[in-house]
């Protein structure tokens, strides 16, 4: 196995152990992370949105496959079952991730996921009419970043 594809299984099975200081350890220091959710996060705040969801995710079972990777990019696929705690509502969140390396770590991730899908799930039957809206994605967006900003005030 690739060292990089081992870098990449040994972060989710950290995850998976909602070990956070594992994950984090798997990043460079200039780590840059998107999904359609947080968009954009750079360093200490993309750490912290992995604690803030392992500290978060009381029933969060993690499954990871397909890793694959050389000495400059990587690509896993993995799922998410919760349940979001907003609504109560079960949700399976299906993932496709790719990764640039610098040195041995990770210094770019970028998750790829179905918003629409997901609101569907996550809010229920607002999330099947207006999910896919500008507005509720918008929405959703912000309460993720207000809910991260909140976790690193604490």
């Amino acid at each position: 196995m690739h060292p990089n594809a081992a870098l990449i299984d040994r972060f989710y099975q950290a995850f998976a152990r909602r070990d956070a200081a594992a994950m984090g350890a798997c990043y460079h220091p200039a780590v840059r992370f998107h999904d359609p959710v947080f968009r954009w996060l750079e360093g200490d705040r993309a750490r912290a949105m992995w604690a803030m969801l392992c500290e978060r995710g009381q029933d969060l079972v993690i499954e990871h496959s397909a890793v694959e990777a050389d000495d400059a990019t990587g690509r896993a696929h993995w799922d998410a079952r919760y349940t979001f705690s907003q609504t109560g509502r079960k949700v399976l969140n299906r993932i496709d991730a790719a990764f640039r390396f610098d040195g041995g770590l990770i210094v770019e991730h970028v998750d790829t996921f179905g918003l629409y899908r997901w609101a569907r799930q996550a809010l229920g039957p607002v999330g099947a009419v207006l999910g896919w809206t500008p507005m509720v994605q918008g929405a959703i967006r912000k309460k993720a970043a207000t809910g991260l900003d909140a976790y690193l005030k604490r």
